[in-house]
Parts: structure tokens; C-alpha cells; sequence
């Protein structure tokens, strides 16, 4: 490990602990550092550009393995995403000719085709600062998360075939090839399922995300980046998809440390530059709204259409690509990329300071913007007025507590579970089953009830999502009797005081002694 890199580390450490001490999230201290690092004229390195590489790629292909292919055609998707993305092009325009029409800096001299290239570029919204929102607020399963994944997905097809144009190279002759990729994916998937719970399912998914997802589709001209998604989308049907996602977390998020780093090494631009930068910075409150009042007309609560808009405030981290790309092939000066990295980074700080308010900025747009007369299916009022229990997470243990309360104990029974599939096969089976995310304030300000429910049982498969549910729990005034289940010992701590307590191998064991009892037959004694 070079010097460089292990000092570049060093500094990001401190600007994540002090972006946490002043309640910021980590990545604006990331930043900063690469921002600090470059005025002190340390370069940066291949083996951080490297890495860099590597966290993206693992966070594309972990967006692929839970993402549902059959969002992207839907209208609050495909249609915003490219209304937005004509609309938005139309306003940065506007913005760069009237600023070169007054002979601002590097717009004195620009080409109408250059404007129109940084014009798409900025566009675009970040991928990784917009999953990262949504992790921090553990809302990828969310309507909204779904939703801004899904516009994050065609934007980057978008910006691939953008960057190809730019490049003046199609795609290499052997590039539909990659379909072959999709009846591979089957024995890949049987693989999966038969590998054990620990790092091998890591690592061969890491392998799979960079070799036949990162490498061959580089290597054919449609872009690395979009390959690790497109093999995460072929893996996700696996029933160790989640698992795998989960696995590799922690993984990418060491990784991006080196992405924000290599941003803010860019550098600041000349004083010209600098004015530049921030008046494109000013089109991102500009964009915000935009998203907000195409999704409202979608059929999203104010509520929800604020909190995805605020996930894609920013400006995307393939507008420095496709800025790359334009330098590349001639058609900008280099100084373009400096500007662009300075407005794109200045647009991430924004958009993480705007993200750890998203409470209260919700709240305030609520209060003085109406919801749609016509709501979306998934934001229709949830009916909870005859239920006596709920259950939240219906996997196995979920689907098996059901229907022990209701057959056994004759209660009404709603469950909920963010699987729309699994949702519906289950309403199918005779259960009363809601989609919606428990973890979601917005699902429980959907809730209708008249106090009939009696008892919840958290049984998601994560103590995360189980605490997050038990919180919005509390928020909502519940009082009633609340069972959650753990697997690790370390978790009933920040349970028991709120909750009663069961463990999930304490339970199995339980129920295996009773069944081996129930086998053996009265005879036992």
C-alpha cells in the first residue's frame, strides 16, 4: 500500500468523524478530505481509483439482486425519468447559454453541441448518494426507495448510450453475445443456493459481479458499471439474493470511501470556475422540485413524492464519466471536468445535509402542498379497523405465526410485508396480507384503525428492520402487547424494554421438542 493511499485513508477517517460529530453524514466528510487533499497537491492514485471502481460495481450489483425488472416499465418510472430528464436538460441549458451569452469563463467559447452534452450530464442523479439516503433511512424497499432505484437504472442506461455517442464507439460486433448471460444465470443461481452462509457466497458473488457483470460488459462497449446491475437483476430471482446483498454491505461500503475521496480529488476550479459551478448548483432545488411535482402526479402522497425527490437532488457521479468523455474526445476543454467535479461534489454535500432533515422538510411540504385526488395503488389508506393482531415480515416465521393465531387462537389477522409477489401469493392463499414497509413512517401514516389491534409480531428477518418497525410503533401511539424475535443475544437488549422478547432458536427449540413428542406418539413418557 502506497504512502499516498494510506495518508488519503487517514484524512477521510477524520472528515467521517467529524462530519458525525457535527451530525452530518459520513460521506461529507469523505469529501472534504478529498477536497482538503487535493489543495495540499497530493495526486491521487491508480489503487484508489481502483478501489473506487470496485465500490461502485458492488453497489450497482447489490441494487441489481433486490430490484424487481417489472418497476422500470411502470409510469412513476420509465415516464418521470424521461420527462425529468427533458425538462431538466431544457433548464441547464437555458442556464449555460444565457451564462455564455455574458462571456462566463469557459462558456465564452463553448460549441451549442458542448452545452448540450453538459446539459444531459447534469441531468442525471447520483446512484450512490441517492441508495446511500435510502440505506441510511432503510427505505430500498420502500414505494419511494423502489421507485427512485428504478429512475436511477434508466438514467445509467441512459448515460451509457450518451457516452458511447460521445465516444464515437457503438458497442463491439460481439456484444450481443452478453444474452447468452441470461440462461447462465440459472446454474449461477443453483450455485448460489447450494453454497454455505459465510464468506464463500461473498466471494463468488463478488467474482460474479466483476467478471462476467463488470469485465465482459466493458469489454463490449456497454459499460462495466451497467454489467454488475444487469448480472445483480439475473441473480435476483435466487433465494440467497437478499442474503448475498446483505453479505456484500459491508464490503462496499469500505469501498465507497475511496469513490467520495476520488470526487473531491478533482479539485476546485479558477474563481470563473468557481461561479460557474455554483450556478449550476443552483438548478438542484430546481430539479428537486421537479421530481417532487412528477411524482405527485403520479399518484404519490406529497409525503412520499418529497422524500424520493430528495434522494435524487444531486448531480450524478456519470456526469463526470460523460464530462470525461467529451474532454476525451475533444469536444471540451479539460477545465469542463474540474467545474463539473466541483458542482457535482458541492450537489452531494447538499443533498446529505437535505437527507438527514428529510422528517421535517416532508413535513413542511405536506402542510402546504395538498396529496393527488387520485392515489397510487401502493398509497391507498391501509385498513386495520378489523384486525385484532398484525404480523410484519411474513417470510416462513411470519407465514407460520399467522396462521397458528388464526386457526389455533381465532384471531384476525392482517399481515405485512414489503414483497409485492410474496404479498399477493399469500392474499391468494386465503391470508389477509397487506404490501407496505413496517420500517416505512409512511406506511403507518396510511393506517387506518379504531384501536381494535391487539398484539404485533415483528417477525422480519433483519433485527434492524424489527427495531425501525417497533419505533414507528411507539410513534403512532400503540399500546398494545408487542412480541419481537431475535437470533443473537446481543439484540435483546435494545428489545426487551419495549417489547416482549422471543428467541428464534429458543422458539425452534421449543417447537422441535414438541413435534418429536407429537411423532413419538402418547406413549411417551
Amino acid at each position: 500500500m502506497t504512502l499516498n493511499l494510506v495518508l488519503m485513508l487517514s484524512l477521510a477517517a477524520v472528515g467521517g468523524l467529524l462530519a458525525h460529530a457535527v451530525r452530518l453524514p459520513p460521506m461529507v466528510g469523505f469529501l472534504g478530505a478529498g477536497f482538503v487533499l487535493a489543495g495540499t497537491g497530493v495526486d491521487r492514485t491508480p489503487a484508489l481509483d481502483a478501489v473506487a471502481d470496485l465500490g461502485v460495481v458492488l453497489l450497482l450489483f447489490a441494487i441489481g439482486l433486490k430490484l424487481d425488472v417489472r418497476v422500470l416499465g411502470r409510469r412513476e418510472v420509465l415516464g418521470v425519468s424521461v420527462v425529468h430528464a427533458v425538462l431538466t436538460g431544457v433548464l441547464a441549458l437555458t442556464l449555460l447559454a444565457g451564462a455564455g451569452a455574458v462571456g462566463v469563463g469557459l462558456l465564452a467559447d463553448a460549441e451549442p453541441a458542448d452545452l448540450v452534452l453538459v446539459a444531459l450530464a447534469l441531468s442525471f442523479s447520483s446512484t450512490v448518494v441517492a441508495v446511500k439516503v435510502l440505506e441510511e433511512h432503510n427505505a430500498t424497499r420502500a414505494l419511494h426507495g423502489r421507485t427512485t432505484i428504478g429512475i436511477l437504472v434508466v438514467q445509467d442506461l441512459v448515460a451509457v448510450v450518451l457516452m458511447s455517442a460521445v465516444g464515437g464507439e457503438a458497442p463491439h460486433w460481439w456484444a450481443p453475445a452478453l444474452l447468452l448471460l441470461v440462461p447462465a444465470s440459472w446454474p449461477a443461481r443453483r450455485l448460489l443456493d447450494r453454497l454455505d452462509h459465510g464468506e464463500l457466497l461473498t466471494l463468488v458473488g463478488v467474482g460474479l459481479a466483476v467478471v462476467p457483470g463488470y469485465a465482459l460488459f466493458d469489454a463490449a462497449g456497454l459499460g462495466g458499471d451497467v454489467g454488475a446491475l444487469a448480472v445483480g437483476l439475473l441473480l435476483s430471482p435466487s433465494g440467497r439474493a437478499e442474503e448475498l446483498a446483505k453479505s456484500v454491505f459491508s464490503v462496499k461500503e469500505l469501498l465507497l470511501v475511496a469513490f467520495f475521496l476520488s470526487v473531491g480529488l478533482n479539485g476546485a476550479p479558477d474563481a470563473s470556475g468557481i461561479v460557474l459551478a455554483l450556478a449550476l448548483v443552483a438548478l438542484v432545488p430546481v430539479k428537486t422540485a421537479l421530481y417532487g411535482v412528477l411524482l405527485r402526479a403520479s399518484g404519490f402522497r406529497v409525503r412520499t413524492a418529497t422524500r424520493s425527490a430528495l434522494s435524487l437532488a444531486s448531480f450524478s457521479e456519470f456526469a463526470l464519466i460523460v464530462v470525461a468523455a467529451g474532454v476525451a474526445a475533444g469536444g471540451l476543454a479539460p477545465d469542463w471536468l474540474v467545474v463539473v467535479s466541483t458542482a457535482v461534489a458541492v450537489s452531494f454535500v447538499v443533498t446529505t445535509v437535505a437527507s438527514a432533515a428529510v422528517d421535517r422538510v416532508s413535513t413542511v411540504v405536506t402542510r402546504r402542498v395538498p396529496d393527488p385526488a387520485r392515489l397510487h395503488p401502493e398509497e391507498q389508506p391501509v385498513d386495520l379497523r378489523h384486525a385484532d393482531a398484525l404480523v410484519l415480515g411474513m417470510g416462513r416465521l411470519g407465514r407460520a405465526a399467522t396462521r397458528r393465531l388464526v386457526d389455533e387462537y381465532g384471531l384476525r389477522v392482517t399481515g405485512v410485508d414489503s414483497d409485492s409477489a410474496r404479498a399477493g401469493d399469500l392474499f391468494a392463499e386465503g391470508l389477509h396480507v397487506v404490501e407496505g414497509d413496517a420500517t416505512d413512517p409512511l406506511f403507518w401514516a396510511r393506517v387506518t384503525d379504531e384501536g381494535t389491534v391487539r398484539l404485533v409480531l415483528l417477525a422480519m428477518p433483519f433485527h434492524g428492520s424489527n427495531l425501525a418497525a417497533l419505533e414507528q410503533l411507539q410513534r403512532s401511539g400503540f399500546g398494545g402487547s408487542v412480541t419481537a424475535v431475535t437470533r443473537y443475544d446481543e439484540e435483546i437488549s435494545q428489545l426487551v424494554e419495549r417489547a416482549a422478547v422471543v428467541g428464534l432458536y429458543d422458539a425452534a427449540g421449543a417447537e422441535l421438542a414438541d413435534r418429536a413428542v407429537r411423532t413419538a406418539g402418547p406413549g411417551l413418557s
